[in-house]
């Protein structure tokens, strides 16, 4: 791949990994577009090794995800939170930038999930990604994965009917 292909492949990918990530991030735009940018720099760095065994979208989603996963451990560690919470408690805060989100209610639900269990629904409804690229981009087993993805779907089906 050249620097031309490279650039080419991006453009395609930008919109639809920078609306992953805004999610992952529940909204917060600015951390989403801060990781993006993280996550493009890397893939520039080394975009010579991409060998093509896996789509270029699968490439770069994981390093974006890889980008959000240090981005979050690096800010838990400064602010003395547990690294793996399991299950965050849904709350009314879900930090200032949701509420200017048009889909604040969905942010809301699945900010509820795990972490695991996000990246797996966003990236098989979001963005139409198979089990198969689930498993490249985020590093888990098939079957992990499509048990994240049984028990988010659950999760989200009982917040929305609680939250109606």
């Amino acid at each position: 791949m050249d620097k031309a292909q490279f650039i080419e492949q991006v453009s395609r990918e930008q919109e639809s990994l920078r609306r992953f990530l805004c999610a992952l991030c529940k909204g917060d735009a600015f951390r989403a577009d801060d990781i993006a940018q993280e996550a493009l720099l890397k893939a520039y760095l080394s975009f010579e090794r991409f060998e093509g065994r896996a789509k270029f979208s699968t490439w770069l989603f994981r390093i974006a995800y890889n980008c959000f996963c240090d981005n979050r451990s690096a800010s838990m560690k400064a602010e003395g939170e547990p690294l793996c919470p399991e299950h965050e408690k849904l709350s009314g805060d879900t930090g200032p930038n949701v509420r200017r989100f048009e889909y604040q209610g969905l942010y809301r639900a699945i900010g509820g999930l795990s972490e695991k269990e996000q990246a797996v629904i966003l990236l098989f409804y979001m963005e139409d990604k198979s089990i198969k690229e689930i498993e490249s981009i985020t590093g888990m087993p098939s079957g992990t994965v499509r048990s994240h993805l049984s028990r988010a779907r659950e999760h989200l089906r009982t917040y929305l009917q609680n939250y109606r």
